[in-house]
This record gives C-alpha cells, structure tokens and sequence, in this order.
C-alpha cells in the first residue's frame, strides 16, 4: 500500500547509520541497521537478503532506565523465525524512558520511515508491540492508520492510560485503608518518595500475610486489580475452591504490584502529566468487587476469617477519597486513552492470568471498539497460561499470520483457538500452544474516549 501520511521532516533530515560489515555469498544472512533519530532515540533494522515485502514495526515495553535500547521483536528465538521467513524488523528505543506515549508514536514513525528512506516502499506494514508496546501500537493504530495495514496487541495495556491508574490505585487504597497505614498514594514527590511509600506498605502486607484476617484483607485488595489466582508461571495452579492456594498466589502479584506500578511508575507518570491523574470520588467499593472476577475467593476467605466483608467494604467506602488534577486528567486522556475508532484491522492477545495487565483489559478494548462502531475490525484471542506476556513463540508467530490472512482475504478466519493451536504448531512446533476458549469479566475502571460520561 501507498502509506499517505508520513513524518514530513524526516526525510530532510540526516540519520546516523551503522550497517553490519558486508556478508560474502557463502554466509549472507540480514543486514542489520542501527542509527539515530533526531530525537534522540536510537533504532534497528534487520532485514533479510530475501525480504518478503512485509516490514514489522515493533513497539517494546515500559522502560524505566537508565538503560534504553532499541529493540525490533519480542525475542530472540521470535526475530529468528521471523527473519528466516522474510520479515523486515524495526523498532525504535523512544527518546526517553518511562511513560513516554507522546515520544514513542512519533519515534516509531519515524523510523518506518527511515525504513522506507533506505530499504524502499514495503508492500505490507504491519504495527506491533507488547505490554506498554501494545499501547503505543494502539496509538498508531488509531492516530495513523494510513501508515500501517494492521496491528496485533499482545498483552497490551489496551484499556488506556487513565483506565490504567485508576485501576492501579484501588487496590493500594484498600490496602492503605484496611492494614492501616499513612504512606501517600498519589502527588508523589519523587522516586525516592515513591520507593519509600511502597516499602512501608509492603512490610503492612507481609505482616498482614501471617493472619487469617490480613491474607482476606490482601485478596480483597487483588480483587480490585482482578489479579488473578494463578499469575506465575512458577506456581502451581490452584483448585477452583483452594482458597488458601489462591490467596498465597496473589499475595505475591500484590507486593510485585506494589514495588513496580504503584508507586514508582505511578510517580514518573505523575511528573509527565502534571499531578495525578486518577481518583476514586464517587466509587462504591462493594458494587466493584461484585463485579471482580475472584469475589468468590474474597467472601470465602473472609469468612473463614470470621470477619465481616459487609463491614470492610463500608470502610472503605468512608474512608477520605482521593481526588484527581483534572489538568492530569486531560493530560494523560488526550495521550493516552483510545477513541475505540479503528480503520484497520487489529488482533489483540492475552495470556489469561496476567498479573500486572489483567486481561480484563481486553473488555475495555472491546467496550470501547463497540461504542465507536469499529467492532467488526477487532479480534481477541486468549492464551491459557499465567504471568505477563508469557506467550511462546508459536502463540505470537499464530497471532501475526492471522492478522497477515485477514488483510490477504478481506475476513477475519481462524480466530479460534483449535485454528490458532494448529497455526501456531505449524508455525514453530517447539514450543506451546496454549489459546483456548475464554471471555473475560469487565474492566472495573473503565475509561475512554468513545464514552462521553467517563470523562469527568
């Protein structure tokens, strides 16, 4: 395709370039590119001698340096079968690190066009990413849809970035007010603070942990994150009804919540957008744990712990509420939550007991494709296997040869799990396949931009 919108400037702009040394014919392999944008950020390329014409444009996870390469796959063992297979790789470092939405779409766009400067017009572009990277190709997706023919999503925080903290204050909040505790949970001052806020509150979870009414307190508090009860690929998958088991899981999943996105990368995106960009004014704590997808482990295990669940969630609900800037709020609205308007097909995948972005998150990608009337461009596929973007190589390899067929034929086919399973087989049969039946329970924050009443 004829990609209408470009980076204007880039062209008109020196790069720097580093090529691999020249191979000889007996051992030709991809040439590989690193160079600079004039942001500042670095990127790479490696296409194959016999590039099949489709580049793949690969948007990596949150970094949060110091450290901050470029990165053009998933993986190693991924980049490998792909190339083998014709695949142009790209992907660039962002210009900082962190939160950085607003450098990494145009950085990523503009190294699809130093692509195009230097290796010519691919036939297919297809945006990619995982994690953070499956927002940022959300946000290509959206923001410049003449520049790609497609998009696949892999674990993905597809929900948004205001979605996003709301949901990851919850969880703090019921902590802070039932083990009771003074650290603050927004307006962090700096990283040492945040450091500090989160090391406090998780000794009050390990102290909790020792009790019967401290370990429902904490599956509680996972409940509002939907962490699931099975988030590791460590563990061991709990029965349906071992409550313990499934509480001694989470209990791990809420410190890591707490030591990675609650306060340190909360207080980064804090210092980008201004101030705080959530809040949990006017939220009934009862009404959103009838809604998690692990209440049934909560009421059993606070009754187990003679305690009264009707009386927590009324504390809760009393206790001082924290309010949002509503300068943040537009800050991080306007870069980083989703209009749900897609011109171009996207393929979004998840692992289902994914701790950190829970796959709820795919019911808030759905809500809002719905309510812009894009639906029939979106699909979501679901890998039955625990922890964050733990997929194998044939699971992501299935996922982008379907996206590639739906472009090939008009139709979405083989978005099933048996088609996927046989896809992936066929694709590297080395490695799992694990897609399965599946549908998630709702987001409890929801939050975008193809909902007026959200905003606030």
């Amino acid at each position: 395709m004829k990609h209408g919108t470009r980076i204007a400037c880039t062209a008109a702009l020196l790069l720097t370039l580093t090529t691999a040394p020249a191979a000889t014919a007996a051992d030709a392999g991809p040439t590989h590119v690193d160079g600079q944008l004039p942001s500042g950020a670095t990127y790479m390329m490696d296409v194959p001698t016999t590039w099949n014409g489709t580049v793949l444009l690969f948007s990596h996870g949150y970094n949060a340096g110091p450290a901050n390469p470029a990165q053009d796959a998933p993986d190693a063992a991924t980049k490998t079968l792909l190339l083998q297979q014709g695949y142009a790789l790209i992907g660039s470092s962002y210009a900082t690190t962190g939160w950085a939405v607003t450098d990494a779409v145009p950085d990523q766009m503009a190294t699809l066009e130093a692509f195009t400067t230097r290796f010519g017009q691919a036939s297919r572009t297809l945006a990619w990413g995982r994690s953070y990277g499956g927002l940022v190709t959300t946000a290509i997706a959206e923001r410049h849809p003449d520049a790609i023919d497609g998009s696949l999503s892999m674990c993905g925080l597809v929900h948004g970035g205001v979605a996003n903290w709301n949901n990851t204050l919850d969880p703090v909040f019921a902590l802070k007010t039932l083990l009771g505790s003074d650290v603050p949970l927004v307006n962090l001052p700096s990283q040492q603070a945040a450091t500090d806020a989160a090391n406090t509150l998780t000794a009050k979870v390990d102290s909790a942990q020792s009790t019967t009414e401290g370990r429902a307190r904490i599956a509680l508090a996972a409940a509002l994150h939907n962490i699931p009860v099975w988030n590791a690929t460590t563990q061991t998958r709990p029965a349906a009804t071992d409550w313990d088991a499934q509480q001694a899981n989470q209990y791990d999943a809420v410190k890591g919540l707490l030591k990675i996105a609650a306060f340190n990368r909360r207080q980064e995106a804090e210092a980008r957008a201004g101030g705080n960009m959530s809040w949990n004014t006017g939220i009934d704590y009862a009404r959103l744990l009838g809604k998690s997808s692990v209440r049934k482990e909560v009421t059993a295990l606070y009754k187990k712990a003679g305690l009264s669940l009707t009386k927590d969630l009324a504390a809760l609900n009393r206790a001082p509420r924290i309010k949002a800037d509503q300068n943040a709020v537009s800050w991080m609205s306007s870069t980083s939550s989703f209009t749900g308007k897609l011109a171009k097909p996207q393929l979004s995948i998840h692992t289902i007991g994914d701790p950190l972005v829970p796959v709820q998150t795919e019911s808030a990608l759905r809500r809002a494709v719905t309510a812009a009337g894009s639906g029939p461009l979106l699909r979501q596929a679901y890998v039955d296997n625990a922890g964050h973007c733990t997929f194998s190589t044939a699971e992501q390899l299935a996922a982008l040869h379907t996206l590639e067929d739906r472009l090939t034929t008009g139709h979405w086919q083989g978005t099933d799990p048996a088609s996927l399973n046989a896809r992936a087989t066929a694709a590297d049969p080395t490695t799992p396949t694990r897609y399965v039946s599946y549908r998630p329970t709702p987001y409890l924050r929801p939050y975008d931009l193809a909902h007026p009443a959200d905003r606030r």
